[in-house]
């Protein structure tokens, strides 16, 4: 049996029909940047997130970097956040002139550690940047608080948490600005890359609406220096049939995981869920000793696995210069030696799980 990390053909298959007549419609309008299904999607976002705003732009990193100019953080400030994420939350920090500073994570559910925020802000200190990983959110309350106390700004980092809840509170409205992922393999994603800014104060929006279309708000005007960063109507049309179902792959994504749980339990480290949290398992990680033979045996028997992330990025050559050793982060240095992340999609069956599970127990 051949098990893959995602299965796009199948989802697309399920929805094939949806697709492409929406598809069909925006080739016949003849509108292909910033039309009807963006405006449409836009307000379809903000009322799922329950925000008074949403900004379609062109990818996820586009977000994280357009919302952190909006908020005002530029050359020589000082942002904390995660070193164990992917490289994008750290590219659009470096690509303003700011500096990521790095706190370590809580070892059970991956993300940035609240408790260790305060000893790291310092007079440079704009923004704190917590990224929401594998679906599950961070604990918020603590970050928002300490936020709150020392003026800064929260940028949530959600490309991996769409639908996930913190305290029955949909991630990207906690802090001052949210920011999506429509990747491919998201649990929302298009087909090809795309992205969303969502907030709820009305200054960043305009701000973003500016940014992102060359720094203008209407046509010819440019007010700002801004970017060409424009989600585009192929991927708001299939976006906006994908998220009548998102709910509903949530509910197949969860029930999945808990499947994997039962048959895992007692034998790997498998995903903790915080009870403040609704995790909506964007990866179904789990830490285990002897990963790399692991993983050459799940190959072996047709099973796709993937590590997210083997390199910390304090550890990664683009931030040596930042002089982090594995001492300063170890939570973060461990973890990246152990996280093996399993298949899991929504139309992933109950005989798919069973037989990573059995091929996983025979390596470990």
């Amino acid at each position: 049996m051949f098990v893959p990390m995602i299965d796009l053909v199948g989802e697309y298959k399920k929805l094939q029909k949806q697709i492409q007549d929406a598809l069909e419609k925006v080739f016949e309008s003849g509108r292909f940047i910033l039309g009807s299904n963006v405006e449409a999607l836009e307000a379809e976002i903000s009322l799922y997130i329950k925000t008074k705003f949403a900004v379609g732009v062109a990818s996820g990193t586009d977000a994280l970097h357009l919302a952190l100019i909006a908020a005002g953080v530029g050359k020589g400030d000082e942002v904390i956040t995660t070193p164990f994420t992917f490289v994008a939350t750290t590219e659009a920090i470096s690509h303003i002139g700011a500096q990521p500073v790095f706190v370590d994570i809580d070892p059970k559910t991956y993300n940035l550690n609240p408790s260790l925020i305060s000893k790291k802000i310092s007079k440079r200190t704009k923004a704190i940047l917590p990224v929401h990983l594998y679906g599950q959110s961070a604990d918020m309350d603590l970050i928002l608080q300490i936020a709150q106390e020392n003026g800064l700004r929260v940028i949530e980092d959600c490309a991996q948490a769409f639908g996930s809840e913190y305290k029955e509170k949909r991630v990207g409205s906690l802090g001052d600005i949210g920011c999506f992922s429509f990747f491919p393999s998201k649990n929302l994603g298009c087909y090809g890359d795309g992205g969303m800014i969502v907030t709820n104060d009305e200054e960043f929006f305009h701000k973003v609406k500016k940014l992102r279309a060359h720094g203008s708000e209407k046509k010819y005007l440019h007010s700002v220096l801004g970017f060409n960063s424009r989600l585009d109507e192929i991927q708001a049309a299939i976006l906006r049939v994908k998220l009548k179902d998102a709910d509903n792959c949530r509910k197949l994504r969860i029930k999945n995981a808990a499947e994997y749980t039962k048959l895992l339990k007692d034998k790997v480290v498998t995903p903790y869920k915080e009870d403040f949290a609704l995790h909506v398992y964007n990866q179904y990680t789990i830490r285990v000793k002897n990963r790399s033979a692991i993983q050459e045996g799940l190959k072996s028997k047709g099973v796709a696995s993937a590590i997210h992330y083997p390199l910390s990025l304090h550890q990664q050559e683009v931030y040596h210069y930042l002089n982090y050793t594995d001492q300063d982060l170890p939570q973060s240095t461990a973890a990246g030696k152990e996280v093996l992340s399993l298949p899991i999609f929504p139309t992933m069956t109950s005989e798919q799980i069973a037989y990573v599970c059995q091929c996983l127990e025979e390596f470990i």
